[in-house]
This record gives structure tokens, sequence and C-alpha cells, in this order.
């Protein structure tokens, strides 16, 4: 890259049209099958329209073949068959099935253009099987076509319904709205579910005034509204933060929801509602219909609470949810294990007070059967271990091991794992302990963690016995992950030539090949101990064992070249090894370029990345932004703005490490120039100037 290189050819790439004649296309296939079918074309009559019209079914349902049925039909309309509307359904469901639904909204347009037009109750089963390409647009353009060559077609009810709701979720109710407009005038009626489509529309973009007009419509018309209608429209009112309306509206919606019969639109309704609630933070009233009960007896007690649950969980309010549980409890229910898990899983992430929460409800929930499932255990223990309360970590170990057909070697694991993140030896050795002395036999993983925290800690010596102990034959065999560890262990406290030694005699002489994480551990290593020269022979030494470096090899020399002052040699490197391998990534991007930039040479760094860019490569986000801060510390504002310019250009757009980078830039500016001429230095030459 700092040689000479010519970029890469771009080759544009022209879009073409694809043209879909009237006539069914030719589908080229040299299957048995398709043999046969020549051979029946020319065995049976072209009249036999019962014979074909089974034969392409099968097809489409048995076979699934819908290209060998297109290739037949199209043989067949060349010998003067005309394709009925039996043969365009069973092509219709067969393409929607391998989901070519552009293609069958097209067969079907055709299909009508031509005159095949099927009866009344067909078209609206196909329409019914176009519109779960979820494409609205192109299922109204088909029902255009329809109404066009056939005046008298009216949509089914449910059709124009599901037609308008897929418009509403793209945003564009207005246009959801004119096709209510058609509705009324091919004679439908609208129904509740018409109307509390069209508002929900109207309310997702914040147009609460047309959804208060669609429902006064609604009632002009005589629909009566139903909950699930009040619910829609109350989110909308919610949203604009008008809670003395929403208030309002509920009292309509329990009064509603007394008089009606139909449990699901009940239960919908009153979900709707309480998400609504959640999403818009009036926390305190959803509390306040878990005490008072409002809806009575309309919504079953216990999916109500759970309800509740699910959405103050997905709100972020743990501690509120266990809450509603306590609600529960009191009244004599139990909540479902799935919410509850989720309650404590979201607690046990929430830092401190919350893990202590978390267990205390673990505890209450064991008495109604309750156990956490293996993720929320391990979330869990790491959270109650960051906080030094390993007494209520191992307890909860103990409750996860009485768990049936739970694997214990796993339960042990998660928790060693989690012991790792305190400085605690002791606990980590009484574990092992533990294990041992329930007759749970540690494997080679468990080890392995063990022998990990004991070198994250610096107790490499106590590392050091574990390993001789698996290599004795007292635990499981060692693997090249234990010596990696134990290597990058000695590395770290300086013991450079007890790791060196691991790598080049005791491993070869147990049997064990080192791999390329092995590598980069030494690596990596003997840069922060300043030892480039080493590394550098090692480097050697492992192409020459046949070993391939991968991107993070080469990030870890980059790195540590460059933070060694070596920067020519990184380049060197990058040039001779790097480049010519094809294995670097942004990391790997990422490095150098910071290298060259903390030399302080900016114009190198820019002319590094936009090379990389002429030569096909697709930098991220993080190397523009070492390089815009690199400018932004040498105080040159036109060219920070210029990367800025290059990088949309390129099809990234600034994250908020930019902004920040930038704003810094602005704020120094303020204090050099003053308010005024950082203002016109911000505005001037700003990313769009």
């Amino acid at each position: 890259m700092f040689l000479t290189t010519s970029p890469s050819p771009k080759t544009p790439i022209t879009p073409k049209t694809l043209t879909i004649p009237l006539t069914f296309f030719f589908t080229h296939s040299t299957s048995p099958s398709h043999h046969h079918h020549e051979h029946q074309l020319d065995q049976i009559s072209i009249d036999n329209t019962p014979h074909w019209t089974k034969t392409i079914h099968d097809l489409c349902t048995r076979h699934r073949n819908v290209d060998q049925a297109l290739h037949l039909l199209d043989h067949l309309r060349l010998r003067g068959y005309r394709p009925d509307p039996l043969n365009l359904s069973s092509i219709i469901h067969a393409l929607c099935d391998s989901n070519r639904f552009e293609e069958a909204h097209h067969r079907f347009a055709h299909s009508i253009d031509s005159h095949c037009v099927p009866d009344q109750r067909t078209c609206n089963v196909i329409i019914a099987r176009l519109l779960d390409s979820q494409t609205p647009h192109n299922t109204l353009g088909v029902l255009r076509v329809l109404s066009v060559l056939k005046p008298d077609f009216v949509a089914s009810l449910v059709n124009y319904n599901r037609l308008m709701d897929q418009l509403c979720s793209l945003r564009r109710p207005s246009e959801a709205h004119r096709v209510l407009f058609d509705m009324l005038i091919r004679g439908h009626c609208p129904n509740a579910v018409s109307y509390t489509t069209l508002i929900n529309g109207y309310c997702g973009i914040g147009e609460l005034g047309d959804a208060q007009k669609v429902f006064d419509e609604m009632c002009e018309r005589g629909v009566a509204p139903n909950s699930m209608t009040y619910s829609v429209l109350i989110r909308g009112v919610l949203r604009k933060r008008d809670i003395g309306g929403a208030m309002e509206l509920m009292g309509r919606l329990w009064e509603t929801m007394k008089g009606e019969d139909d449990t699901l639109v009940k239960n919908a309704a009153f979900s709707n509602l309480i998400d609504s609630m959640c999403r818009e933070g009036y926390f305190q009233e959803v509390f306040g219909i878990a005490e008072d009960r409002p809806q009575g007896e309309s919504v079953n007690e216990e999916f109500a609470y759970g309800q509740m649950i699910d959405s103050l969980c997905k709100a972020g309010r743990h501690h509120g949810a266990s809450r509603i549980v306590y609600i529960m409890r009191h009244r004599g229910f139990a909540p479902r294990i799935t919410l509850y898990n989720c309650i404590i899983h979201g607690l046990s992430k929430e830092g401190q007070g919350g893990c202590m929460r978390a267990y205390q409800l673990l505890e209450e929930g064991i008495e109604f059967g309750y156990l956490p499932s293996e993720y929320t255990y391990k979330v869990l223990v790491e959270g109650l271990c960051q906080e030094s309360d390993t007494d209520k970590a191992r307890q909860v170990l103990q409750y996860m091991l009485k768990k049936e057909r739970v694997d214990k070697i796993r339960m042990y694991n998660i928790y060693l794992r989690a012991l790792c993140l305190v400085n605690n030896t002791t606990e980590l050795l009484n574990a092992l302990v533990s294990m041992l002395q329930t007759e749970c036999q540690p494997d080679v993983i468990t080890l392995n963690i063990v022998v990990n925290g004991f070198c994250k800690m610096g107790r490499v010596e106590e590392a050091l016995k574990v390993l001789d102990d698996m290599m004795t034959a007292k635990f499981c065999a060692p693997n090249v992950v234990t010596f990696t560890t134990i290597i990058n262990g000695l590395l770290n406290v300086g013991r450079t030539q007890e790791a060196l030694g691991m790598l080049r005699d005791v491993m070869p002489q147990k049997g064990f090949r080192p791999n390329v994480v092995t590598y980069n551990a030494v690596l990596r290593g003997l840069f922060k101990l300043n030892q480039g020269r080493e590394a550098m022979e090692i480097f050697n030494g492992m192409v020459t064992e046949g070993v391939a470096a991968d991107s993070t090899t080469y990030t870890i020399i980059i790195d540590g070249l460059c933070e060694s002052d070596q920067l020519e040699e990184a380049k060197r490197f990058w040039d001779e090894v790097i480049w010519p391998s094809q294995i670097h990534d942004n990391f790997v991007y990422a490095a150098i370029i910071k290298g060259i930039c903390h030399s302080g040479n900016f114009d190198e760094a820019c002319h590094f990345l936009y090379e990389l860019v002429d030569s096909g490569v697709s930098p991220n986000i993080f190397s523009y932004n070492i390089v815009i801060d690199t400018s932004c510390k040498l105080g040159l504002k036109k060219e920070a703005y210029e990367v800025v310019r290059e990088m949309r250009r390129n099809g990234l757009a600034p994250d908020s490490v930019t902004w920040r980078i930038l704003d810094k830039l602005h704020s120094n500016s303020r204090k050099q120039y003053g308010d005024d001429e950082a203002s016109t230095l911000q505005f001037g030459s700003g990313p769009h100037g």
C-alpha cells in the first residue's frame, strides 16, 4: 500500500428491466417428468381439460414444481389450449408458496388482461394469497386492474381490512383511507376492524386529529366502537401526553368491555393499553390498574397481571414488574415461570441493588417451583460475584444443582467463570474441591477456567500446579487452550523464558502443536514487554511451522511495532506481508492508521485511508474517527470536515463518537476565537458545507 499500487477497477452495474410477457414464460427442464409430459402431449388430446387441469394441479401441489407446471402450460397454449381459472389458481398458489410473490402479482394481472378472470370467490382467495406478500401497493394495483375488466367484482371485507392494515403499517393511512372510501362506493359496510385499523394508522404517524375524525365518522355511520378501537385511540392520546383525555377514554373502554362477549378482542385491547402506557412511561397508572382492577371480570385476572409484567419488563422496569408479582402473590396467583425468569434476569443485569432483589425473588420463587434458566443463572451469579457476595452466588449454584436433568459440570463451570471476575483464589479452590466431594468430575473446560482465573489474578504458581496435576493424570489431560492460558499468564508477570520454554519445548514434548491463538498470545505478551525483536522471531517461527496467521496476528504486530516507534518497519510489514496475504480487516486498518497518526503525520494517514478505498477496501467508521480525532488535536478544522465529507461519500454516516470529536473541536475553537468566530468555523466548514 505504501508502495506504488494501482487501484482495482470498479465495474459499474447497469440495472436491467425485467419485462414479463402476456403469455406464461418458458421454463427449461430436462427432468424425466419433463420428458414424460412431452410424451403425454402426443398421446392425450388438448381438449381433455380435466386431465391437464389435474396434471398442472399435481405439479404445483404434490410435486412442488411450479416451473414444470409453467413449462407444460406454455406448451399446451402453443397447441391451442386455453388456460382456465383453475389452472391460474394452481399456478398463483404455487408461486406464493415459493415466495415468488412479485411474479404471482404479474401473472394474475396479465391473466386478467388476457380475459382469463376467475369467479368472485376464486379472485378473493387469490387476493388473500397475494396479500401474504406484505406488498400492499402491488396488490392494490392488481385490484385496480381487476375492477376495470370486471366492474362487478368486490373484494371481501377481510381482504379490504388486510390491505388497509398493510398500508397503515407502511405509515400510509391516507391511502388506506382511500381504500375505505372505495369500500363504501362498492357497497361494502366497513366494520369496527376497518375503522380501528385506520385510527391506528393515523395515531401511528401522530395525526390524532384525523384519528378522532375517523372515530366520529365511525359512530355517525352506526358502527359501534369495540374495546380495541378505544385502546388504539388511547395509545394515540397518550403519545400526545394527554393523560386526562386518556383516562376519560379508559372509562369508556371499561364500560365497552363489560358488554362484549369476544374474549380475544378484550384481551388484545387490554394488552395494547398496558403496552402503550408502559411505552409512554405511565407506570404509576399501570400499578393503579393492577391494584384497583377497573376492568373487573372482563379480562382474566391472571392474564392481566402477566401482561403487566411483560410490558414492564420490555420497558426495562423490572423492579416495577416485581411489584406486580407481589400484588399477584397477595391475591393468590403465581406468575408464569417464563415471566418470573424475565424479571430476575433483568434485575440481575441492573447492577448494584438489582442482584440482591433478584436473589430475594429467586428464594421466593422456589416456593412455587421456580428455578432460573441457565442464562439467567449465569447473569445472576456473575452479578453477585461482581458485588463480592460469593455466599449468595454459591447458594444459587446449590439451587441449580438440585434442578432435574441439569448438567452439573456446566453449572459449576458457569459458577467458576463468575468467580474469576473477583480476586478470590480461595473460593475458586473451594469450588473445585466441592466438585470433587460431590463426585462431579471436572472436565478440561472446568480446569481451563480455573487456570485462567489464577492467571488473571496473577497467581501463576497455582495455575502451574493445576497444569502439573493435569499432566500427571490427577485430573483430565490438558489441551492447547490450557497451555495457551498458562503461556499468557507467564508473560503477564514477565516470566518470558518460562513462557517461551512452554511454547518451544513442553508443548511439543506433550504432543501439542501451538495454534494461531497460542502464537497470538505470545506475540501480544512480548510486545507488551517491549521485546519486539523476539516477537518477530516468534512470528517467523510460526510461519516456518506452517501455522497461518490471521487478522488478529497482524493487528498485534502492527500495534506492537507502532507502539515501539518502529513505524517504518510496520509499513514495510504491511506492504510485504499483510497486503499480499489478503488477510486484513478493520482492526488491522485501524492499527496502522493509529500508528501513522501518533507519529504526527496526518497527511500520510489520509493518503493511506483514501488509498484503501481506491483499492476496493471499505474501512469502517473507527478508521475515519481516528483520522478525524488526529486532525482535531492538530487544530486542522478544515481537514477534519474534509474527512467527514469523504466518509459520507463512501456511504458512512458519522456516529456519536464522530460528533463528540467535532464538538470538542468547536469547544476548543470557542476558547481560542470566541463564540462568533467559532460559529462561523462550524457552519462554514461543516460536513454539508
